[in-house]
C-alpha cells in the first residue's frame, strides 16, 4: 500500500509511542521515575507518556556518551566505515518513513504530507550525505620552510550536546547529527519536550544500522530541567541549539558559568521578502509568498514575515495573496491533501492570536483570516492572516510571531526598502522580487541577511549553509561548514632536520 493510500487516521488510533530516554542503547525510564504527557495539536489528546529527564538523566547520558568518545568505538573507526553505518542509517529512515511521518504529524501538528515528503525524506538526505562527506573531506599541510612539516588537521570535538526546538523536530535533529557523527563525536540530543516522539525512535534506528551503543542518546524533558542540565554540563564540549533567541542568550550563560564550551545558535527571524515594481511577475511573487510563510502552519525561523512590496504593486500583490489565502485553511493533518495543520500546543495558539490582536491595536488592516479555527476539534489552528499598512515599528513587523501571519509593508524607493530590511535585531534570511540585474546583485549584497533569494524563496539544498547574521545566531548548519562547528582544528609542527 503505498504512503498516500493509507488509512493515517487508523493508523494514528493504534500508535502507542514509546517515551522512555535512550541511554548506553537502551530504554530506561527518568532516574526521577517521572513523565510529562505528550499532546497532540491535533485534537488535544495525549498520544504518550514521556519520560520527564532532568540533571541526574543527564548525567547518566553524558557519561555514556564520553565513554563512548574516549574508548574510540566510533571516533577510532576507519573513516569508510563510519561512512558505511550512517549510509545505512539514512537507510533506515527511509524503511521507516511512514512511522517516522506520522509520529512528527502526531507530535506537532503539521500535514502528514509534508512530513512524508518534505521532513523523512530531507532528513535521511542529510544522514546520508554527511555520511558520504566523511572520506572525500581532507586536512593541510602548511606552506612553511623546507625545515618544518606543519599538518593542519581536524579532530572531533568529544561530546556534543544538540538542543533542537519542536518545528521540524526529525530534521532539526538530523542537522545537528549528521556532522556531529560524521566528524567522530558522541551526541546528547535533549529534543523539545513539546515534540520529542522521532527524536527516540531515530536513535533506535541509529543503533539498528550499526552505531555503537553510547554514542547517541537521547533524553527527552523539561529546558530548565534537561536542557540546562546538558548546557551546565562541566564534561560536554559544545552545544549545538536550535531555537529562540532569549534561550539562545541563555545557552551562552550557560557556557560562560560552567567550561567555556563551544555554543552555536541558530536562532530566530524576521526575513524580509522585497517585492520591487520592476518584477515582470507579481503574481508569482504573492504565491511564493503565500506559500513560504504558510508552509508548516508558520512556524518557520525563516518564514518570509515581513512583506516589503513598492507602493506602485502593493494592492496587486495582497489581491493575489488574499485569493492564495483560502487553499491554506487549517485541515485535518492526517489528510494527505491538508495544505496546513495545527499549530503545536495552546499556548502557541494564545501567542499567534495574541499578535493578531496587538497588529490590529496597533492601528495594522487586516485584510485575510485573524481567528481561531477548528475548535470544535480540539485542537490549536489559526486562520492563515494578512495584515496591510503595517509600519516596521509594530510588534508584528519586530518580534517573531512563529505562525501562520504576513505583515505588509510598503515602500517607495530602493533605498527605503533596503533600510527597512535591515531594520530588524534578526538577519536569518531575505528576498528580492526584481528583473533588473543590477538592482538584483545590489540590493542581494545590501541585505544583512544569511542567505539571500533573488525571484524565489526557500529553494534549499543540504550543499549550501544555514545560518543568520545578528540575533539569528551563529555558525551555520548544513553543507560542509557543518564540520567547523563539531571539529578542533589541530596544528601539529615537525621540525625537518
Amino acid at each position: 500500500m503505498t504512503s498516500a493510500a493509507r488509512d493515517w487516521h487508523a493508523l494514528a488510533a493504534g500508535c502507542r509511542p514509546d517515551g522512555r530516554l535512550l541511554i548506553d542503547g537502551r530504554r530506561r525510564d527518568s532516574a526521577a521515575g517521572e513523565t510529562f504527557g505528550c499532546v497532540s495539536p491535533i485534537d488535544g489528546r495525549t498520544i504518550a507518556q514521556v519520560a520527564r529527564g532532568q540533571a541526574a538523566d543527564i548525567d547518566a547520558a553524558v557519561a555514556s556518551a564520553r565513554r563512548a568518545f574516549d574508548d574510540g568505538r566510533w571516533a577510532h573507526k576507519p573513516p569508510a566505515v563510519r561512512k558505511k553505518i550512517l549510509v545505512r542509517f539514512a537507510e533506515k529512515i527511509l524503511g521507516a518513513k511512514d512511522e517516522l511521518a506520522l509520529l512528527e504529524t502526531l507530535d506537532m501538528g503539521k500535514p502528514i504530507g509534508d512530513s512524508l515528503s518534505v521532513d523523512v525524506p530531507a532528513s535521511a538526505r542529510c544522514i546520508a550525505w554527511y555520511g558520504e562527506a566523511i572520506d572525500k573531506v581532507y586536512d593541510e599541510i602548511a606552506p612553511t620552510a623546507r625545515s618544518a612539516l606543519a599538518l593542519i588537521t581536524r579532530e572531533p570535538m568529544g561530546v556534543v550536546g544538540a538542543i533542537v526546538p519542536w518545528n521540524y523536530p526529525l530534521l532539526m535533529t538530523a542537522w545537528k547529527l549528521g556532522p556531529a557523527l560524521a566528524a567522530g563525536n558522541s551526541v546528547v540530543l535533549k529534543p523539545s519536550e513539546k515534540a520529542p516522539l522521532t527524536a527516540l525512535r531515530l536513535a533506535e534506528l541509529a543503533i539498528e544500522a550499526g552505531l555503537p551503543e553510547g554514542v547517541f542518546n537521547v533524553v527527552p524533558g523539561y529546558g530548565h530541567e534537561a536542557g540546562e542540565a546538558l548546557a551546565l554540563h562541566m564534561d560536554v564540549d559544545a552545544i549545538g541549539f536550535t531555537g529562540s533567541t532569549r534561550v539562545g542568550r541563555k545557552m551562552l550563560e550557560y557556557a560562560g558559568r560552567s567550561n567555556l564550551k563551544r555554543v552555536y545558535n541558530e536562532l530566530g527571524g524576521k526575513s524580509a521578502f522585497v517585492v520591487f515594481d520592476d518584477c515582470n511577475d507579481i503574481a508569482r511573487a504573492a504565491r511564493t509568498a503565500a506559500g513560504s510563510l504558510f508552509f508548516n502552519q508558520g512556524e518557520s525561523c525563516n518564514a518570509p514575515t515581513r512583506v516589503l512590496v513598492h507602493e506602485r504593486v502593493a494592492d496587486e500583490f495582497i489581491a493575489v495573496v488574499q485569493a492564495q489565502a483560502p487553499k491554506y485553511q487549517p485541515a485535518d493533518p492526517l489528510n494527505p491533501d491538508t495544505a496546513m495543520g495545527a499549530l503545536v500546543d495552546d499556548q502557541q495558539l494564545r501567542t499567534v492570536l495574541g499578535y493578531i490582536d496587538t497588529g490590529c491595536s496597533e492601528g495594522a488592516r487586516l485584510v485575510a483570516g485573524g481567528r481561531q479555527a477548528l475548535a470544535e476539534t480540539g485542537g490549536f489552528y489559526v486562520e492563515p492572516t494578512v495584515f496591510d499598512g503595517v509600519t516596521n515599528q509594530m510588534r508584528i513587523a519586530r518580534e517573531e510571531i512563529f505562525g501562520p501571519v504576513m505583515s505588509v509593508i510598503r515602500f517607495s524607493t530602493e533605498g527605503e526598502a533596503v533600510a527597512i530590511a535591515n531594520d530588524s535585531p534578526y538577519g536569518l534570511q531575505a528576498s528580492v522580487w526584481s528583473h533588473q540585474l543590477d538592482r538584483a546583485h545590489r540590493v542581494a549584497r545590501n541585505l544583512r541577511a544569511g542567505t539571500v533569494h533573488v525571484n524565489q524563496y526557500d529553494e534549499d539544498d543540504i550543499t549550501v549553509p544555514f545560518g543568520g547574521y545578528k540575533q539569528s545566531g551563529n555558525g551555520r548548519d548544513k553543507s560542509l561548514h557543518a564540520f567547523d562547528k563539531y571539529t578542533e582544528l589541530k596544528t601539529t609542527w615537525l621540525r625537518i632536520d
